[in-house]
């Protein structure tokens, strides 16, 4: 019989849970708004509760089980914690205890544990299963509200030294430009993120409320829309190739909510990346697509099952 782990994606609206095997079937899937409160242990309420119900579906329950959980960041992947920005309860939250301990308790068996960012999890569900199944090394990166990322190199998950290595959305593209909220100047997600383009359209007269609408008018050939996406997926190419070039890799994956777009996004950033990936090893650098819905609860599930 195939193994089963179970995998947890926590985000800042919703947290689910899923048994998933060794081919990447997923025995049941429970889904829970990310609780809006102060308090700690309420936001994790709901995971908790996620995590009993999940359980219920293990075919082999009482055995030793091993368990991935991926979280919005930054995490400290050695001290279990997570500070999620858009979680403000969570800081250095214990959240790699404070889950062996409901999984403990409900399957009579100490689980081992593994935690991941959000972004790295992205990036193991696309290796494992999705976009990135037949390449040894790869970068999987997220563009929705924010940019988030994390590499996949010689078959083994690159964290880093905390768990936080690849943020790609905070890469200077541009030393003289604004500060971001982390601090730094001209950071990627200034300018390609989701909210960014969308504001950046709105000082130029245009009267949408969202990523989604922007790009839908971008198709039509809205002039402001067009260019908009196109400065945007510039500043995203310049964080690509500085990314490529650190890495040696020549493939990236892109997912999230703005890349679903399609073509409108994608033909602008391929143009862009003949400007920055100019070295020899990082010429012909390849963005795919993304295939997978739940790419990031299927990559905590593959962390997992590296434990």
């Amino acid at each position: 019989m195939s193994e089963q782990v179970l995998a947890v994606d926590i985000g800042g609206t919703k947290i689910a849970v899923a048994v998933v095997d060794d081919a990447g079937t997923m025995a049941t899937e429970v889904v829970r708004p990310t609780a809006s409160s102060t308090d700690a242990e309420t936001v994790f309420a709901p995971a908790a509760d996620a995590i009993r119900k999940a359980l219920g579906a293990l075919t082999e329950p009482g055995e030793p089980l091993r368990v991935g959980i991926g979280s919005a960041g930054p995490i400290d992947g050695p001290g279990g914690t997570v500070s999620p920005v858009n979680i403000g309860a969570w800081r250095s939250f214990p959240v790699v205890a404070r889950v062996r301990e409901v999984v403990a308790a409900a399957t009579g068996a100490e689980p081992r544990v593994g935690l991941a960012g959000d972004g790295h999890c992205f990036a193991l569900g696309e290796h494992w299963l999705g976009a990135g199944r037949d390449v040894d090394s790869m970068v999987g990166l997220v563009l929705s509200t924010g940019v988030g990322g994390g590499a996949v190199l010689d078959n083994v998950l690159f964290a880093g030294t905390t768990g936080n290595a690849v943020h790609l959305g905070h890469i200077s593209v541009n030393a003289w430009g604004p500060r971001c909220v982390c601090g730094c100047h001209g950071c990627t997600e200034m300018y390609a993120r989701g909210p960014a383009l969308v504001a950046a359209a709105q000082q130029r007269g245009w009267r949408g409320e969202d990523a989604k609408a922007l790009t839908a008018d971008a198709r039509t050939g809205n002039v402001i829309a067009l260019e908009v996406i196109d400065a945007g997926m510039r500043a995203l190419a310049a964080g690509i190739a500085t990314t490529a070039t650190e890495l040696d890799v020549r493939t990236f994956v892109l997912g999230g909510g703005v890349s679903k777009a399609g073509e409108v996004i994608f033909a602008p950033l391929r143009r862009h990346l003949h400007d920055f990936a100019v070295l020899d090893y990082v010429r012909d650098l390849e963005v795919r697509p993304a295939v997978l819905e739940n790419a990031g609860l299927l990559g905590a599930a593959a962390l997992a099952f590296t434990l």
